[in-house]
């Protein structure tokens, strides 16, 4: 078994590291270490998790529910300092791990030896003498942590977590209090950890990054990578993949014939049938099944197929026939409670406009216009459940008419489709384009923010963007937002991002790197004072992209290129 030091370790050295690729060859040395000295088929895909900060699969809707202040708690049991001393720590050194690491150096530890833990019997316990905690004790005890629910368990959340504080060393905690709140920050995202899979079990960089794209685990892939069998991951019905992505486009792009459909103003959704079991996926690939009882009906009713992996778009839909504002359809998504009331309230729509899975058989290979046949095919029309219309032209002024049309009906614009191409999962590209009215936008994420002054004094009243980095995987700020949003929304906002903060010194509030933004802006200028060497003038929020995970963010690449630069 690999001990979580060496974990640790690596992380020390990746922190030193400026070179992505330098950071590969850490990764990858990482996993072939553990490949070949520790329990591979177990650790390979924790690791190739926790390096990125991450406890589960993307996919899974298995949560740790660790906040900071239980977080806190558990250093402050470990160490044996006061939480008001951990919470001064966290605002001295503006990292909890650095906090975590500090705490246990300067804890008493007299104290700390007294200290109970509670062991995976469930008996309680103080750890031996020495002991080595081992990156599987680190997963099963969040594993559990997770699990964790009803009466008590806030204490079983603690008593775990003091364990692991109470066994690791200063070194390991740091690690340890930064992957409970999942955001390591070394600076490692998934293109570094593909190049390393690849690099570590001599394999090609680029069927590491399609068996990513159809099982969205790159733990599982790392496996998978190890007993090279990677040409043998398929589509599996119930795990999402990658959606498809379409890049910025004009109707001067039609120079060949184009299927022209309408981009609808909702949200994308991925829906798996398997016979009477029905799973919807939202854009981030979050399970929002129990949230859309009406989508699920109709799936089931609406459906021919027995097996199926469908794409589309679901729209909130007035009493005038518009499409209500993006808002809305996030109260359906997100809601919890009362849904039957809520489906009486917000009707939805579902438009499909493709299908990548049909009874045991992946679709993906084949062209859109085999596609599109299929999913007519299977498929029972209903006023709220419908293939998208589609038009084939090689006519821009054609185009031009669907696309006013679909402006004047208030949606977005027109997606502009090759009709041979194949669905390529996770890939942007010219096969699919999106046509929109010219009004720049960038999808930024919130990194951190102030709070208010005067009667704004308990809300938070800025926030700090950032662009995102896919060498480095690192958020890059560009800017600060106060503008465009209203006392109500700043309520909604300060509740949301409660959970999300990480410290606090004076009115500066860091936050962990989890909702995105949609900015418009009057200019991107270039800058010394922000770390994207860019920043945004006059930028304005438009909507919560609720949507979308922090690596969907824009890139600063595109910052780059919008810029100018």
């Amino acid at each position: 078994m690999t001990s979580f030091k060496e974990f640790a370790d690596a992380c020390e050295t990746i922190e030193g590291i400026a070179s992505s690729l330098e950071m590969t060859t850490v990764v990858s040395s990482l996993l072939r270490r553990i490949s070949e000295f520790g329990d591979p088929d177990t650790e390979l895909a924790i690791v190739s998790r926790f390096i990125m900060g991450r406890v589960f699969p993307d996919w899974s809707d298995v949560e740790l529910g660790v906040g900071p202040s239980l977080l806190y708690d558990a250093i402050s049991r470990a160490s044996g300092l006061p939480v008001t001393r951990i919470k001064q720590l966290v605002r001295e050194t503006g990292d909890v791990g650095e906090t975590a690491k500090v705490a246990l150096e300067k804890g008493d530890e007299a104290s700390k030896s007294q200290t109970t833990f509670l062991d995976f019997t469930g008996a309680d316990t103080a750890p031996a003498a020495g002991l080595t905690i081992t990156i599987a004790d680190v997963f099963e005890r969040m594993n559990s942590i997770a699990h964790a629910s009803g009466k008590g368990s806030q204490q079983t959340k603690v008593k775990h977590l003091q364990y692991l504080f109470g066994t690791a060393s200063p070194v390991e905690s740091k690690y340890l209090a930064r992957i409970v709140l999942e955001e390591l920050r070394i600076g490692i995202g998934e293109g570094v950890v593909r190049d390393a899979i690849a690099q570590a079990f001599s394999e090609d960089v680029g069927e590491v990054e399609r068996a990513y794209m159809l099982i969205n685990d790159l733990g599982e892939v790392s496996v998978t990578a190890l007993h090279h069998d990677l040409d043998a991951v398929a589509i599996m019905i119930g795990r999402p993949i990658k959606p498809m992505l379409a890049q910025l486009g004009s109707f001067d792009d039609i120079i060949a014939v184009y299927a022209i459909e309408w981009k609808f103003d909702g949200t994308r959704v991925q829906i798996h049938k398997d016979g009477d079991c029905v799973r919807i996926f939202s854009r981030r690939l979050e399970d929002v099944t129990n949230s859309l009882p009406d989508i699920v009906k109709l799936v089931k009713s609406r459906i021919t197929a027995n097996q199926a992996i469908l794409d589309g778009e679901v729209v909130a839909v007035g009493a005038e026939g518009k499409p209500l504002a993006f808002q809305e359809i996030l109260k359906r998504f997100r809601r919890k409670y009362d849904i039957s009331a809520m489906v009486q309230k917000i009707p939805l729509y579902l438009n499909l406009f493709d299908i990548v899975y049909l009874d045991g058989v992946s679709l993906i290979d084949e062209d859109l216009r085999a596609r599109r046949a299929r999913l007519e095919e299977i498929v029972a029309q209903h006023k709220q459940f419908s293939v998208a219309e589609q038009v084939l032209t090689d006519d821009p002024a054609i185009a031009h008419a669907v696309y006013q049309a679909a402006l004047d009906a208030g949606h977005e614009g027109v997606m502009l489709k090759n009709p041979d191409s194949l669905y390529s999962p996770g890939k942007r590209g010219k096969n699919w384009l999106k046509v929109k009215p010219i009004m720049e936008t960038l999808d930024l994420v919130v990194v951190g923010a102030d709070w208010g002054e005067g009667r704004r004094a308990n809300l938070i009243g800025s926030y700090l963007l950032a662009c995102y980095d896919t060498d480095t995987g690192e958020f890059l700020e560009i800017g600060r937002v106060g503008t465009g949003i209203t006392d109500e929304q700043l309520a909604e906002l300060t509740e949301l991002f409660s959970q999300y903060i990480i410290s606090e010194v004076g009115s500066a509030i860091e936050l962990q790197p989890a909702v995105v933004f949609e900015i418009v802006y009057e200019e991107i200028q270039k800058s010394k004072h922000y770390a994207s060497g860019y920043a945004l003038r006059f930028p304005r929020l438009v909507r919560v992209r609720f949507d979308k995970m922090p690596e969907d963010a824009d890139t600063v690449e595109r910052v780059e290129r919008l810029a100018g630069g």
